[in-house]
């Protein structure tokens, strides 16, 4: 049994999506590409053709990411909109999802997701938010990745798992450092579940939205 790790900035780790800047660096093995909201520049519409590129030719790239908005840090909002909805175009085009960073821009993400004619599956990393906004997007193809937060009892990251669909869970390390076993076996405590039943079933809800399978 495995404890797949959806979103880290772990270089070297087995069963990970590790966020990359190159994937065809030598090591790295299943990763997620993209432009940060923090990193967006006025030229980055040629950083996204690298993304592109990266994506379109090495099947390792397995979500586009972390992409999103940042209100609290970052270049002003609409670049880092224009960037987003680009990198959201390239996951729906890839059949692969798209790692999201949001911070106090849930209604920039609303709005996206009630205009978009073809989102691709997005999965929300380090979900810490109330369950009252995990309702409201539970109409699109949104996805929880859980991490740190659900070792904190009554946070709301622990508070959405309980009543999460499981069919939209996922589980990270981030940049935290912790082994991504203790998630799942935290996980598995607060859901009542067996851990090797919920590392089948985070495997298999990937396998259901992406065209690049994990095993």
């Amino acid at each position: 049994m495995h404890f797949w790790d959806f979103h880290t900035h772990q270089s070297g780790q087995p069963y990970s999506l590790y966020q990359a800047d190159n994937p065809a660096t030598s090591g790295v093995g299943a990763c997620s590409v993209g432009i940060h909201p923090w990193s967006v520049g006025l030229d980055w519409e040629d950083e996204f053709k690298r993304i592109q590129d990266q994506s379109s030719q090495h099947e390792r790239v397995l979500a586009i990411g972390e992409a999103g908005v940042d209100r609290l840090k970052g270049p002003e909002i609409q670049l880092q909109k224009d960037a987003f909805y680009a990198q959201a175009s390239a996951a729906a085009e890839l059949g692969i999802p798209l790692i999201l960073h949001c911070v106090k821009s849930h209604d920039l993400l609303l709005e996206y997701l009630k205009s978009a004619k073809n989102p691709p599956c997005i999965i929300w990393h380090g979900w810490n938010q109330k369950p009252e906004l995990a309702t409201q997007l539970l109409p699109f193809p949104l996805f929880f990745s859980f991490g740190k937060h659900i070792l904190h009892p009554g946070s709301n990251a622990s508070k959405w798992l309980a009543t999460c669909p499981l069919d939209r869970v996922f589980f990270e390390t981030d940049d935290s450092g912790l082994e991504i076993g203790l998630i799942y076996q935290r996980a598995s405590l607060l859901l009542q579940i067996p851990v090797a039943s919920l590392a089948a079933q985070v495997i298999a809800n990937w396998n259901a939205i992406s065209k690049r399978k994990i095993s």
